[in-house]
């Protein structure tokens, strides 16, 4: 089984899990982990992380992306 990754790291559960069903929807596992203060960790299997990186940049807004100020 391959080591699962850390791919995104949500603010709470819901955008958590609005993420995974982005992978899911891209045929993606992934997983949901317990991170820092009350953020949640994405993870998917090694072998899925830039597929998994492409899909999250395409389903995402520009203005969700967390860039410079």
């Amino acid at each position: 089984m391959n080591e699962m990754v850390r791919v995104a790291v949500a603010g709470d559960v819901t955008e958590a899990e609005e993420i995974q069903e982005i992978l899911r929807s891209a045929g993606i596992e992934a997983e949901l982990g317990d991170g820092e203060d009350d953020s949640v960790t994405v993870s998917v299997p090694e072998s899925s992380v830039e597929q998994a990186q492409d899909a999250i940049e395409a389903m995402t807004e520009p203005d969700d992306i967390v860039g410079e100020p």
